[in-house]
């Protein structure tokens, strides 16, 4: 096979080109547990024809839902599109009425759920769901069907010239799976990806992976039921990579230092969080040591590719990277030659200093809409630019609208929305998608995103703001951990900061300042709020007059995906935000108290 064109290719590619003796491995019980490239197609036919004896025809709808990303979930991936059937993944921490709404939406006969806590959550909506047939877990629990019952059902191999016929007749531009967005706004929208949507994503993306093919692991921990992690496993089956999964987020930095990956994806919210911890372990450092710490930071700051600033610079950089960086690279298992950053915009500050520590994190763009990825940074032939998200793939045509919106043509292109013509003719025109992101492309053919379409507002003098711009500037503080610019139809543009509690704690003892320790106290505290004003009057600096933000309020709760702030992909819910904290937004425009 020389060019897989279908999802369930994948495998029997790799198994022709990279064979793997560890292709998946998960760790069960505190032990690293891997099956083979074989082992996977073995299993992967087992568990079609166990569907086909159980019924399944061409275009029904499996669910599949888990907490963490495990073999059992690709097995199940591979198994149910060769039968022609499509699997829905679903976000696992979304609220049964979403699961509820997914599940009749995409009408699944059967699911697949991980654990004990989906499986009950699934239970809860059940007799809702009237197309459900039946759910089956892979963790043994008590009462629930267990998904290994189909694989016993699949060991006869009689019908597999049946699973054979099945897979022949499905095309590359047949429908592949149904992938539901987590909206900022509404209900979840069905987006359907086509073999050829995501395998031609898969295959192009890995003209941009610096590594040896057959040769190379990574560590996959984003979750799988997004279009982002999950194209990146056919990407890594594309090259011959080893995948292991990681237990948890919680678990990340160890999980790193046991597989030592050449490759993993993250995003920009992980990397802060990253930073935040390798700066505060730099900070209780003590003499010549956090002075060669900061030194090294303030010179990866300036950092720019290619050698651009200069012999000196490169001279001193060499020597950070000696007596500072490589302890940084070990953090992280020492072998990474990229890293995948994407889902949101990456603050160009963790862009120069990641990658003059020699961790290589390259920015890409895209959308579920797009499979997902529209572009993306690569540091060989010059294809990397810091605060833009690199070059178009091969085959994507991308322009810009006279307002300034990002248009996508090429083959990762969505087929449309499930059951929502209305919605897929609003941003289908002309065969080009339009993405409702606003950007330019620089004069070396870069693509830089300034804006969400959708975001920008009018202040009632008639100025547009972009809020993102302004928030990404203001993020870059210590002291701020997360921020929402408002002010659409108000005179002047505000915002509402969640401050970073954790360091401010740790500013507050160094300065020899009582500041409470309860979130509520501090956000309360003049000396904290003058400290923040001070922040914002130096990003404020960068804007003109019309977009500095004149007011701000301090919230007093961690935003999360459970306190309902952050979408699973970590975008803040605005329209969430500005209700939770409507006496603060009415405390900044006075005008607006009743």
């Amino acid at each position: 096979m020389k060019d897989p064109k279908r999802l369930f290719d994948f495998p029997y590619y790799q198994l022709e080109q990279y064979p793997q003796k560890k292709a998946l491995v998960t760790k069960y019980n505190g032990k690293w547990v891997a099956i083979s490239t074989q082992e996977y197609i073995d299993r992967a036919n087992a568990l079609s024809r166990g569907l086909l004896r159980m019924g399944v025809k061409t275009n029904d709808k499996i669910a599949v839902i888990s907490m963490t990303n495990r073999t059992e979930w690709n097995i199940c991936d591979i198994g149910i599109m060769q039968t022609g059937a499509q699997g829905v993944p679903i976000y696992p921490t979304i609220s049964e009425d979403e699961y509820e709404y997914v599940l009749n939406h995409s009408e699944a006969i059967y699911c697949f759920a991980s654990c004990k806590e989906v499986y009950e959550k699934v239970q809860q909506i059940r007799n809702n769901v009237p197309s459900l047939k039946e759910v089956y877990t892979f963790d043994e629990i008590e009462g629930a069907k267990n998904w290994q019952e189909i694989l016993d059902e699949g060991k006869d191999q009689s019908n597999q010239d049946e699973v054979e016929k099945r897979m022949e007749s499905i095309s590359e531009d047949d429908l592949a799976t149904l992938i539901y967005t987590s909206g900022t706004t509404g209900k979840p929208k069905g987006v359907m990806l086509s073999h050829k949507n995501i395998a031609s994503n898969a295959k192009f993306s890995a003209e941009r992976l610096p590594i040896d093919l057959g040769k190379s692991t990574a560590l996959s921990f984003l979750p799988v039921c997004h279009i982002y992690e999950r194209m990146l496993q056919y990407m890594y089956q594309y090259c011959g990579v080893e995948i292991h999964f990681a237990e948890s987020l919680e678990t990340i930095s160890d999980n790193l230092k046991e597989v030592k990956p050449e490759v993993m994806s993250a995003v920009p919210r992980l990397l802060e969080k990253v930073y935040d911890k390798i700066y505060a372990k730099g900070a209780e450092l003590t003499g010549i040591k956090k002075n060669l710490f900061f030194w090294a930071i303030e010179l990866g700051l300036e950092y720019e590719p290619y050698g651009q600033n200069g012999w000196w610079y490169e001279t001193k950089l060499k020597l950070a990277r000696k007596l500072i960086f490589s302890k940084w690279q070990e953090a992280l298992g020492g072998n990474l030659k990229a890293i995948a950053s994407g889902s949101a915009a990456l603050q160009p500050r963790l862009a120069r200093v990641f990658n003059a520590a020699e961790i290589p994190v390259m920015e890409g763009y895209g959308l579920t809409e797009t499979s997902p990825v529209v572009s993306v940074n690569d540091m060989r032939d010059h294809g990397f630019k810091i605060g833009t998200v690199g070059k178009p793939l091969r085959e994507t045509e991308v322009k810009i609208a006279e307002d300034g919106e990002i248009l996508v043509k090429g083959p990762q292109v969505m087929c449309g929305y499930y059951k929502n013509q209305e919605q897929t003719d609003e941003v289908l025109k002309n065969g080009y998608f339009h993405t409702g992101d606003i950007g330019e492309i620089d004069s070396d053919g870069f693509l830089k995103i300034t804006d969400r379409k959708k975001e920008m507002f009018k202040t009632s003098g008639g100025k547009y703001v972009a809020p993102q711009l302004i928030e990404n500037a203001m993020k870059q503080s210590r002291f701020i951990d997360q921020i929402m610019v408002v002010g659409e139809g108000e005179k002047m543009p505000a915002a509402l900061i969640q401050p970073d509690f954790e360091f401010i704690k740790e500013w507050g003892s160094k300065k020899g300042r009582s500041i409470p320790s309860n979130p509520e106290e501090m956000v309360k505290n003049q000396a904290v709020i003058d400290r923040i004003q001070k922040e914002v009057d130096f990003y404020n600096e960068r804007f003109g007059k019309w977009e500095k933000v004149k007011k701000f309020e301090l919230t007093p709760d961690v935003w999360s995906i459970e306190g309902g702030q952050l979408t699973p992909t970590m975008k803040m819910k605005r329209k969430v935000i500005k209700e939770q904290y409507k006496d603060l937004y009415n405390k900044i425009y006075e005008h607006n108290e009743k």
